[in-house]
């Protein structure tokens, strides 16, 4: 692509939040920002709730790595070959289980120190 291009894409991609706010007055900015939406959690809520989802997530994808492996290994019809790679497979997903398990662990740990020395209200 030609750099111009590239240049004038970059600097409309900058501007264009600036031109769309810019009729936004101190007098309406609350009507503005309370017409988004976003809630009223706290940070430390929201940061717990991304961290259970994320691991949720990966849980998910670990057990369908493990259920991929025994399909394979169903599949197999006696192959040796595809035997040890099932074998692999499901071992790689349990390992990633386990990992996933330990941070989950951890991070409910550090939450849990952390909010005790601030003071903050756990499982919210």
């Amino acid at each position: 692509m030609n750099k111009t291009f590239l240049v004038l894409l970059t600097l409309a991609i900058i501007c264009l939040p600036s031109i769309a706010l810019a009729a936004l007055t101190p007098a309406n900015y609350g009507n503005y920002v309370s017409s988004l939406n976003l809630g009223t959690a706290d940070l430390f809520t929201t940061v717990i709730n991304a961290v259970n989802w994320v691991l949720s997530l990966l849980v998910l994808i670990a057990v369908i790595i493990i259920l991929y492996g025994g399909f394979v290994w169903m599949t197999a019809g006696g192959n040796d070959d595809k035997i040890s790679s099932a074998k692999g497979t499901i071992s790689a997903g349990v390992i990633g289980l386990i990992i996933i398990l330990a941070a989950y662990a951890i991070a409910s740990f550090v939450i849990t120190q952390f909010s005790g020395i601030t003071g903050g209200i756990i499982g919210t």
